[in-house]
Order: structure tokens, then sequence, then C-alpha cells
């Protein structure tokens, strides 16, 4: 039997474990999905131990997707974004790879959005990195919009022809948008949204990262705008369906595995 396993600090409510089981029952794939969940600063210690006992592969949380970078073998997507969250124990060596950037950019085009022209991606920390990088490296110009607008800067400056902004340049930015990813946490514990309704359009592709609830208030104001709406729950699934499909080299049983997620939710 083949053990995967999710590494954070706290992984109780995980939805990980549900999807990936929903994955391999429906693959017979001989395997069980757990979680490890590891003093905060033993993160090197948590990566030798898994690769010791024999671990196929980890999933990486909050707080260890940076603490594991001198873990591994990172990858040149990984190294870029600053982040790793998934390793591969298969090799010679444990390597470290980021799924969060085309679970973004999966969700999307399941959603039959075209990845090409304008990009707005609110928030700059480690979900607005992974997918400003992400949908870049898909050919798109990115704006990014922060509260904290020399952090915009910063990552822009990191990431290829992007353009760091305020939270004020939103009107402006989405007249133009093809594409507008939340990747704050705004809207998850409140009925808030950090895009001004007025701003959003039906030109406009809404992937909200947030998945709980699913359908926060940026959504329901874009579909009343017209727009193609994404729950972030898409997101989620997809960087999941990336590590399965890097660990087992098979195509992931994505509509079961998104039917075991959205139970859950």
């Amino acid at each position: 039997m083949d053990v995967y396993g999710l590494l954070g600090n706290p992984v109780k409510h995980s939805l990980s474990p549900p999807m990936h089981e929903a994955a391999y029952d429906e693959l017979g794939i001989d395997a069980r999905y757990v979680t490890f969940e590891p003093p905060v600063d033993a993160a090197r210690e948590a990566v030798e131990a898994a690769e010791t006992l024999g671990v196929s592969g980890l999933n990486v949380t909050i707080p260890f997707k940076q603490d594991v970078l001198n873990a591994v073998a990172v990858d040149d997507l990984a190294e870029r974004i600053g982040a790793v969250n998934t390793i591969d124990f298969s090799g010679d060596q444990p390597t470290g790879h980021n799924t969060d950037a085309i679970g973004a950019v999966r969700a999307l085009t399941r959603h039959g959005v075209a990845l090409s022209g304008q990009a707005v991606v609110v928030g700059a920390g480690g979900a607005g990195r992974a997918i400003a990088f992400g949908l870049a490296d898909e050919g798109m110009d990115v704006a990014i919009a922060n509260r904290t607008v020399e952090t915009a800067h910063a990552l822009a400056e990191e990431v290829p022809g992007a353009s760091g902004h305020g939270l004020d340049s939103l009107d402006s930015l989405l007249a133009d948008a093809d594409v507008l990813v939340n990747a704050t946490s705004v809207g998850m514990d409140e009925d808030r949204s950090p895009v001004p309704a007025t701003a959003l359009h039906a030109d406009l592709a809404v992937l909200d990262a947030v998945y709980s609830p699913i359908e926060t208030r940026l959504l329901r104001e874009a579909a009343a705008a017209g727009a193609t709406t994404v729950d972030g729950a898409w997101m989620l699934l997809f960087q999941g369906v990336e590590a399965f499909e890097r660990w087992s080299g098979q195509d992931a049983p994505v509509e079961e595995m998104n039917e075991a997620l959205r139970e859950r939710l």
C-alpha cells in the first residue's frame, strides 16, 4: 500500500483526504491519504521522516510551505513562487513543486476561460504570488492590486511583465480586464468583497480563491453583472488533481474527486 499525506499544522479539518481517496477508490489504487501535524519548527525533520518511512508523496500547507524549501530539490516554478505545496519521493531525492498556480489555471480553463489579455490579481500573499506567476506563464498581462501597494510593486518586479497597484486602482484596472482573481481571504469570515461591485462587468471571468463559503459576495455580485464565475473549490480541486497526477502518472478522475470534495464543503 502506498501512503500519501498532508503536512501542516493544523490539518484536522483538511478536505484533501476524501478528495484523494475518492481517486484511489475510482482507479483501484492500493493507497491511503493521511494527515501529519508535526511541530511548527520541524519541517525538515518531518520531510526526512516521511522519506525514511517510505511515504510516496506529501502535500504541504501552512505553516510549512516555505520551510520545506531547504529540505527538497525545488523545481523552477516553486522556486520562483517561493513555496512548495507538493513533494514527490519517487526519485533519488525528494522534489518540491507548487500546484497552486496550475490549480488556478486549470480551474479557469475548466470553465472555458481563455487565458489571454489582462488579468487582475487581488492580493500579493502566498496565493497571490502563485496565481500571478501561473497566469503570467500562460501569457497574460498581470496587474497585482494589494492593500499595501509596496508589496504589490515588489511582487510585480518578480513576475514577468506584471504591474503593481493599490486597491484604489481596481476600478480602472478592471475596466479592460478579462480575468479577475481574488487571492485574499476577504469574504471568508464575513459577507464582504475586496472589489467594488460597480467595477464588475459581463466580459470578466472571476475566480475567488475563497472556498468557504462556496458562493462569496464577490461571486454573487460578479454573476449579477453577467460575469463568468468560478468558485474557490475548483482551484482547491485542481491543485489536488495536479498533485495526484504527478504522483501516480495517471489521469485523475476529476468528477469523482470533485464530488467527494463538495460533499465535505
